[in-house]
Formats: C-alpha cells, sequence, structure tokens
C-alpha cells in the first residue's frame, strides 16, 4: 500500500515545535554555532549557496552533526534572520514622542538590513515569529498603541512600518550590488525613445540614484505624516 510522502514543513516551523533534544555526550558543536557561522556564510555568498554541506564545512564538522541541532536548511535561515534581528538595537524605553519610536526602530532596521543583503527579501517569504524579531515587533506594536491605533488600523500601520524599510534596504542592496549608472541610463534612454508612450516617466525617471540616505527619511517622513493623519479621533 503506497503511503503519501510527507509534505516539507512550511517556513517558520522552526518557532512551532520543541528543539532537537541534541546528543547526550557534550557536543563540539551548538545550535548558537552554526547559526554564526550560516550568518557568516550568507553575508558572503547569499542563500543560494548555502547548503547544509557548505555549512558542516565552515564549520569544519561533518553534515550529520549539524541534523543534531538543525532539522532543515530551512530551519537555518529562521534562525539566521531573527539573529539578525537580534542585531536591530531597541532603547530601555519608549520615548513620549511615539513618532521618535518609530523613526528610530525603522533607521535601526535599515542599518542592520544593509548590513546583511540577504535578509531584507526574506522578511516578506517567512514567519518572523523568533524571539528576536517578536520582541522588535512588540516595541512596534506598543508605540503605536500608544499612538491611538487599535484593531486593524494597528496591524496595518505596523506592516507598513516593515514594509519601507525591507523594500528599501532590499531595492538599495540590490543596486549597490551592481553599478547603477549603466541600467539607470540603459532605462532613461529607453523612456526617452518612447517618450509618447511614457511621457511622465521620461521627464522625471530620475538617471542618478541619488542619495539613498536621504530617499529613505523622505519617505519615512511621509509615510508617519500619513499614519498621523489617519490617527482615531480620541474620545
Amino acid at each position: 500500500m503506497s503511503t503519501k510522502p510527507t509534505p516539507p514543513a512550511p517556513p517558520g516551523d522552526v518557532w512551532f515545535r520543541p528543539a532537537a533534544a541534541g546528543p547526550r555526550n557534550k557536543p563540539r558543536l551548538s545550535r548558537e554555532k552554526i547559526v554564526d557561522a550560516a550568518v557568516a556564510l550568507l553575508d558572503e555568498a547569499g542563500v543560494q549557496h548555502l547548503s547544509m554541506r557548505n555549512l558542516a564545512e565552515r564549520l569544519q564538522a561533518h553534515a550529520t552533526s549539524l541534523y543534531w541541532h538543525v532539522a532543515t536548511k530551512d530551519d537555518v535561515v529562521d534562525l539566521a534572520l531573527d539573529a539578525v534581528f537580534g542585531e536591530v538595537r531597541l532603547p530601555d524605553g519608549h520615548s513620549p514622542a511615539w513618532r521618535d519610536d518609530i523613526a528610530a526602530f525603522m533607521t535601526e532596521l535599515r542599518r542592520v538590513l544593509l548590513r546583511h543583503p540577504w535578509a531584507a527579501p526574506l522578511t516578506n517569504s517567512r514567519p518572523l515569529a523568533g524571539p528576536n524579531a517578536l520582541a522588535r515587533s512588540e516595541f512596534v506594536y506598543a508605540s503605536l498603541v500608544t499612538a491611538g491605533f487599535t484593531g486593524p488600523a494597528l496591524s496595518v500601520a505596523a506592516s507598513v512600518i516593515t514594509t519601507h524599510v525591507t523594500g528599501s534596504a532590499a531595492a538599495e542592496t540590490v543596486w549597490h550590488h551592481h553599478d547603477e549608472t549603466a541600467p539607470r541610463t540603459a532605462v532613461h534612454d529607453h523612456l526617452q525613445r518612447h517618450a509618447g508612450q511614457y511621457p511622465t516617466l521620461a521627464r522625471h525617471f530620475p538617471v542618478s540614484g541619488g542619495d539613498w540616505d536621504a530617499h529613505f527619511t523622505r519617505g519615512a517622513h511621509f509615510l508617519l505624516d500619513g499614519l498621523t493623519a489617519n490617527l482615531p479621533a480620541r474620545d
């Protein structure tokens, strides 16, 4: 009698099942060492080059020994991503102005994501349910609740804050990975040749990428102004 294959565990599953017991004798490896090595490997080569074999080679261990601590490559990615979120510094307490809290969080998250170029694209493809990510989400939600957001408006506000940072960091990372000049010039020239079809783009498309820091800050101000304008009326 045939049996159905076991479906692969979804991304983020590492946070929702008990941790492996580990070997009985004192292991040379630990989950922390594996995650540190994974982050370094991801920083150097990206997700496409992460494998349990490559990770084991970096750790000078046998690949099978990794499975005492992590079940799958997805586990490694989720653990590494949460380790990155652990680098996002949070203040000891909330400031009197919720906008200051959110602006500081956005700036700090961007700094960390630019330091680890592989991380930003992953934030929209897997649940951020590790302890470090949840602690940062708790900070953002608490600030927004203080401002007066509740219910669906609260979750939307938190989502657009994170999405602005991750989207901006992902775009900046892609452009910085290549010389911006050639592709931007190619797009600009293409738009000029088809100005009748794309008149507004042909007139306003930026040939230069400009100042990425200023671009991010301006977008953050637009976002915070929009959130402020949509604050629920207080009784």
